[in-house]
This record gives structure tokens, C-alpha cells and sequence, in this order.
């Protein structure tokens, strides 16, 4: 879509967004909102790359019909009083071009709030640029601020410099460094651990 196309439109996606009880977030250079049928195609380009999501397989599409069921899991989510899944798409607020998701999936709901556990990926075209840290602060501030969340969770292989970088520059404080975690790719890989709660974010 055409930078003044996606403009003209923008203001009705987002009220069909918000209408239908779902998120839109916005930081200096991005959109974070919930999902529409109409991303499938740049959806798919995204996870059904093999380079962007070498580092998470269990992710990582094959087809489109897989990557439909993808997309289903998020939008089936919007609304719901009990919602468990909050990964949304991160996308360029002048031209609506997709840059990547994040978000986190609730584990447990206790009375002190919401244990979940977060991620992130983007487009190898926007790594190194800034983008996964403006939107994963924003989604910090907005699980501890506006969806009643204690605690969080988000790790990754440490092979994955770019990742681990996110999570010390959003705050989050390092919890475990576990040595041949995760068999992947033909071999065993490292993973590292890290968290926030909520007495310890700060804008």
C-alpha cells in the first residue's frame, strides 16, 4: 500500500480494531495492533522465513494454510474477556509496512496479576535499527499499566546478540544462563533467561 493510501485508511483500521475490543499501540515510529485478516500475505512473508525465525522453528511456517492458523490463533483472541494471546504487528506508521510482532501470552492469572511470557521478531531488513526496542518498552508499559501484569517473562539463544540487547535495554534483569537448553538446528543450543515485575518497570 501507497504511504498516503495507507494514511487515508489508517484512522478506519484502526476504529474496526478498537471496535471489536482489540489493541492498537503507537510509539514514535510504529503502529502495535491486533491482527486482521488482511495481513495474511505479509504475515506469511514474515514467519514463513526461514532466515528472520532461524531462531524460533516452533514458529516458523511452511505454508500458507499453516500460517492462516497463525493468524487465526491471534485474531481469535481479540475481545475475549479471558485472552490469553497479546502478540501484535508492529508496522511503520507512515507506510503500514510490516516490521515485525511482539507481545506475550498469559500463563496464569493470580491476585496479584498476570504471569506472562513475552517475545519478539522482526524482519532481518529492520534488525539493528532500534525498532524491536521502541516496541517491546512500549508493550512493557503497556502489560504493567493497562492489563494488570505482574510479572514477565522473555529469554532466548544467546547466539542471538540482537535479542539479548532488547531485553538489557528495556530494564529487564537477567534470571538463568542455562548451558545446552534447547536441541535445535542439529545440535544443542545455550538459552539465557530474563524477567520484569511490575515493582520494577519504569518508563
Amino acid at each position: 500500500m501507497k504511504t498516503e493510501e495507507y494514511r487515508k485508511s489508517r484512522d478506519g483500521i484502526c476504529r474496526e480494531i478498537t471496535q471489536a475490543g482489540g489493541i492498537w499501540l503507537e510509539t514514535e515510529r510504529m503502529i502495535l495492533r491486533d491482527h486482521r485478516w488482511e495481513d495474511l500475505e505479509s504475515h506469511h512473508e514474515l514467519i514463513s522465513d526461514a532466515d528472520d525465525m532461524y531462531y524460533l522453528p516452533e514458529i516458523h511456517t511452511h505454508s500458507l494454510e499453516e500460517t492462516k492458523e497463525d493468524l487465526k490463533t491471534s485474531i481469535d483472541a481479540i475481545g475475549k474477556p479471558d485472552r490469553k494471546i497479546y502478540f501484535l504487528r508492529m508496522e511503520d506508521k507512515e507506510t503500514g509496512e510490516l516490521i515485525g510482532e511482539t507481545g506475550y501470552t498469559v500463563l496464569q492469572e493470580t491476585p496479584v496479576g498476570k504471569l506472562v511470557h513475552a517475545g519478539y521478531f522482526s524482519r532481518r531488513k529492520f534488525w539493528g535499527q532500534g525498532y524491536m526496542t521502541e516496541a517491546f518498552r512500549e508493550v512493557l508499559r503497556f502489560a504493567f499499566e493497562e492489563n494488570g501484569v505482574f510479572r514477565i517473562t522473555t529469554g532466548c539463544d544467546p547466539e542471538n546478540r540482537g535479542s539479548e540487547r532488547v531485553m538489557i535495554k528495556c530494564g529487564l534483569k537477567k534470571e538463568a544462563d542455562m548451558k545446552q537448553k534447547v536441541w535445535m538446528d542439529g545440535r544443542m543450543h545455550d538459552r539465557v533467561e530474563y524477567r520484569m515485575l511490575k515493582s520494577e518497570w519504569s518508563y
